[in-house]
């Protein structure tokens, strides 16, 4: 029998809004993340059916969380029975039974933030686990991302992915690592893993690796709600205060990115009248007591290139000298290729297309750009500005094939056909 449409599309809104929640409270019951994620997918499958013969609930989350801990707690219990009738098939790394787990980790004490995606963030980010691990499996398992838009993110295949995803999976089964916020004490050499994390969740929800949509406005809120509770955590972290106005200050243009008719909008065409301006002047006052500790740290330096943006009065306005300055820095503590891609572009922007291109070919051969279609779509624009109209072409080709966003497929499809247009574009 087919899904009621509104049924699918309820549970479909309630994975985008609520599965961080549900997956993080399951996991609080099972300590085990993978039987906590086969939880929580088997509520989603229920509710297909269940939301169909009794109506959608008021509350999906609360449903949704409340069917995922029951299920964790009976195939808990049956462990444990299991443990008892066949002890010599006893496997030691296995989940605590559900005896031991009824007592709620919020009431541990002297433990200040009782909440569940905090928790799940920090075990996830762990010492004990590889740092690409760390934010992989946060993505996967915080966001409910599929491995396809997590490997996407970190610019690797999808096998690769997934595999680093199992692995992490096991290392904190074999690890024994807490469900827990860490004391105090931890916490400052345990939040740069943590940022990195955030920081993903923003930049995917920003523009959407794939579907119909520029922006997931799930994510993105996510983000800046994670942002705000890390700086309730650490209020005197620079880095913390460097990743929350970065968050805002870029997020401020979220609703002139796109026209009326749903079509992309580059910074140069944006209606800066459009931005938050309460955001902006959030976000610079964040910046300002980021960029004190001397060397500044990178989310400092990234938030400080978003200010220069959010403080020209208009695109030709803008400093790019001072924008390629900050990059020169960041490239210096944080050697990353996309880093000198965005450099890069800044270049073209202060010294002219000509070297704005130079400056992405010599970064050609970065294996982590091979399939990174914003490179291709850099060079396609500095090769439209210099007139050089069958390169831009087949640069806008490479482009569209690398990119899976729906909303920014048909921005590159319009460039190209301005390109066969006659008359200047």
């Amino acid at each position: 029998m087919a899904t009621d449409p509104a049924v699918a599309a309820a549970v479909a809104d309630a994975h985008r809004r609520e599965w961080a929640f549900v997956l993080a409270a399951t996991a609080r019951v099972t300590r085990d993340l993978d039987l906590a994620e086969e939880c929580v997918q088997d509520a989603y499958a229920k509710a297909l059916t269940v939301w169909g013969e009794r109506g959608i609930p008021r509350r999906p989350g609360a449903w949704l969380t409340t069917t995922a801990r029951n299920r964790a707690t009976d195939e808990l219990r049956r462990r444990a029975a299991l443990r008892r009738t066949l002890p010599h098939l006893l496997d030691r790394t296995a989940a605590p039974a559900a005896e031991e787990l009824v007592v709620p980790e919020a009431a541990a004490e002297g433990e200040e933030f009782p909440d569940d995606r905090l928790r799940l963030i920090f075990t996830c980010c762990h010492p004990a686990l590889a740092e690409e691990a760390k934010v992989a499996l946060t993505l996967r398992l915080l966001c409910g991302l599929t491995t396809a838009e997590v490997a996407r993110a970190f610019l690797v295949g999808e096998s690769a992915m997934a595999a680093r995803i199992t692995r992490a999976k096991k290392k904190i089964a074999a690890a024994h690592i807490p469900y827990r916020v860490p004391p105090a004490g931890e916490l400052p050499e345990r939040i740069d893993a943590v940022l990195t994390v955030v920081h993903l969740v923003f930049t995917t929800g920003h523009t959407a690796p794939a579907g119909d949509d520029l922006v997931r406005r799930d994510l993105v809120e996510r983000a800046v709600d994670l942002a705000r509770m890390l700086r309730t955590l650490l209020p005197r972290d620079a880095g913390v205060a460097g990743l929350l106005a970065l968050i805002l200050l870029t997020d401020a243009r979220r609703e002139a990115r796109s026209a009326a008719d749903g079509r992309m909008l580059l910074l140069a065409e944006q209606d800066r009248r459009r931005w938050d301006r309460a955001q902006i002047d959030e976000g610079l006052a964040l910046v300002r007591e980021a960029l004190r500790p001397r060397p500044p740290g990178r989310f400092a330096l990234m938030a400080a290139v978003a200010a220069v943006h959010a403080e020209a009065p208009s695109w030709q306005r803008t400093d790019w000298r001072e924008v390629v300055a900050l990059y020169d820095l960041l490239v210096q503590i944080w050697p990353s290729p996309v880093v000198a891609l965005n450099r890069a572009v800044a270049v073209g922007f202060a010294d002219g297309p000509a070297a704005g291109l130079a400056a992405l070919d010599a970064l050609a051969a970065e294996p982590q750009l091979a399939g990174y279609g914003y490179l291709a779509a850099a060079r396609a624009d500095f090769l439209r500005r210099l007139d050089r109209t069958a390169e831009a072409r087949l640069a806008y080709g490479e482009a569209l094939m690398l990119t899976a966003n729906a909303v920014e497929r048909d921005f590159l499809a319009e460039r190209l056909r301005e390109l066969d247009a006659p008359g200047p574009a």
